[in-house]
């Protein structure tokens, strides 16, 4: 076995792995679930490279009296509940009037829809308790918890930063061979700085395990700045979390488009913004999809090709995107959600045309003749809403890189026949014109309600992670905040640096690491650096 670790620091990505983890959830039930689709049977997925299963032990279970006293807790809401009495009685979590069941699902959905607070208000998973750990201090003045330097007191304090290590370690030890880190953090205030140090401490530990960083962002952060000073911190607090949790990764993804209801997707999903429930669904959907290769058979004699094909595992995709082409770790995640349906040797390229990147501040300039590319597509369709054969996809996509004008460098593609499921607590953010799998229908009414999970069961999926030139901007947006704002004479921002704990040497590394990641870019900048 080849397991992966997940790490989630912060608000918004504990969203994400919310939605994250209800996915993994759903594919083990369909599998076992003798009245779901065969596809999830057969789909060659293994769920124990990511997913650790265990039982709980019910209190109702136990005989005799039992006493218990607790501190009034955030109320449960009422899909909470129903998780609660499923636990309970779970002779009726499947059974029952139909009629009855939808009814409750309606009333369930509309409960989510209008009533999520926290991330946890809509998770259908029970969590190891080794695997939770609340930051002491952390909601103290939560809105000043904005800024990479307000977490400095949390950082700082050695018994939670050893803590938070044993907790890895514990599941670290657990694994057969572990693969690598999955890291999501929410990178937009002081969780940033705790990740940073965590992931510190991560590579001490753990030298040759491969690190994948998610930095996710809720769309209602990258709101306008109040005041001049307002903006030179979010600036500054921008570049110095992108210095520093660049440093201790091997391969990084930056997620938080500023809006994703008047994206591409808009004509297939409503997408409310202001709700972290929403944009975290698509986030975490992305996420599902990268990870699929990381899951998939591998070659061997008994490898059954009909069902997947192009496994890669943590460190294999970290050397394809990062080690090749530019060499440049720092890469943009794009998805097709739903994926449009493959019907001949041009649709797929429909399929690049609606990849749409949730990667903020890329360029959309001319192809690069020097970027490296890892597609994966799963649970793909036909015009008639029937599933594709692994070699179908295959020459699809093929047929699209030999027709570009620009090809990449190098380009990987890794395909499944299993689609994304859609559980109960995923929110109702499917358009009208979005089929029972995912199709895109012909005949639909625009002015129709936000299917859910009630009218879709699932959707094929494609999402691709490319090092390309289009990240540039992000990197130099970043590069020359520092330099304005906290490294030029007299600037501003060194007052806010100070404050931060950041002496003059330290500032100057952070922009030294920053002028490191634009070289791949700008080969000049490193013959520059070689004369001086």
């Amino acid at each position: 076995m080849r397991e992966a670790v997940t790490v989630q620091v912060g608000g918004f990505a504990n969203y994400v792995g919310s939605h994250f983890w209800n996915f993994q959830d759903e594919l083990l039930g369909l599998a076992d679930d003798p009245d779901a689709d065969e596809v999830f049977k057969s789909a060659a997925l293994d769920m124990d490279v990511l997913y650790r299963a265990g039982e709980t032990h019910q209190i109702s279970s136990m005989s005799g009296n039992v006493a218990r006293s607790v501190s009034k807790p955030h109320g449960r809401n009422l899909f909470l509940q129903s998780l609660v009495e499923e636990g309970q009685n779970p002779s009726t979590s499947n059974g029952g009037s139909n009629s009855k069941r939808s009814v409750e699902d309606k009333d369930l959905i509309e409960c989510l829809e209008n009533g999520v607070d926290f991330w946890t208000d809509y998770s259908k998973v029970q969590y190891h308790p080794q695997s939770l750990y609340e930051l002491c201090g952390s909601w103290t003045d939560f809105d000043k918890f904005d800024n990479y330097g307000s977490a400095q007191e949390v950082v700082s304090d050695w018994s939670q930063m050893e803590e938070m290590n044993e907790r890895l370690r514990f599941f670290v030890e657990e694994c057969d061979h572990i693969q690598g880190i999955q890291f999501i953090v929410d990178d937009s205030g002081g969780f940033s700085s705790v990740a940073a140090q965590f992931l510190e401490n991560i590579a001490d530990d753990y030298t040759n395990t491969p690190v994948l960083l998610y930095c996710v962002r809720d769309p209602v952060t990258l709101g306008s700045s109040r005041n001049q000073r307002e903006t030179i911190t979010r600036a500054l607090h921008n570049a110095v979390s992108f210095s520093k949790l660049s440093s201790f990764c091997n391969l990084m993804v930056p997620i938080g488009p500023p809006s994703l209801s008047r994206s591409y997707m808009s004509p297939y999903l409503y997408v409310q913004d202001e709700k972290p429930f929403h944009s975290s669904a698509i986030c975490a959907a992305a996420m599902h999809s990268v990870s699929i290769p990381f899951r998939l058979q591998r070659m061997g004699p008994t490898t059954d090709l009909r069902h997947s094909s192009g496994n890669l595992d943590v460190g294999e995709l970290m050397h394809i995107l990062s080690d090749q082409g530019r060499q440049n770790m720092v890469t943009a995640l794009d998805v097709a959600m739903p994926a449009p349906s493959l019907a001949d040797r041009d649709v797929m390229g429909n399929i690049e045309m609606k990849l749409h990147s949730l990667t903020p501040e890329i360029s959309d300039g001319d192809e690069d003749p020097y970027s490296v590319e890892s597609l994966v597509v799963h649970g793909a369709l036909d015009r008639g809403g029937q599933r594709t054969s692994i070699s179908q996809v295959k020459d699809s996509v093929c047929s699209v890189y030999e027709g570009r004008e620009t090809k990449p460098k190098f380009s990987h593609l890794s395909v499944s026949l299993c689609p994304l499921p859609i559980p109960l607590p995923f929110p109702s953010i499917f358009r009208g014109n979005i089929g029972r799998h995912g199709e895109i229908l012909n005949d639909h009414s625009d002015g129709s309600q936000p299917k859910g999970s009630l009218n879709i069961e699932s959707i094929p999926m494609a999402a691709r992670l490319r090092s390309s030139n289009a990240i540039l901007p992000f990197i130099e947006r970043r590069s020359g905040s520092l330099q304005k704002h906290g490294v030029a004479r007299g600037a501003i921002g060194s007052l806010i640096l100070r404050d931060w704990g950041f002496g003059k040497e330290e500032v100057e590394d952070m922009g030294e690491h920053l002028s490191k990641l634009l070289r791949p870019f700008h080969p000049e900048m490193e013959l520059t650096s070689d004369s001086d």
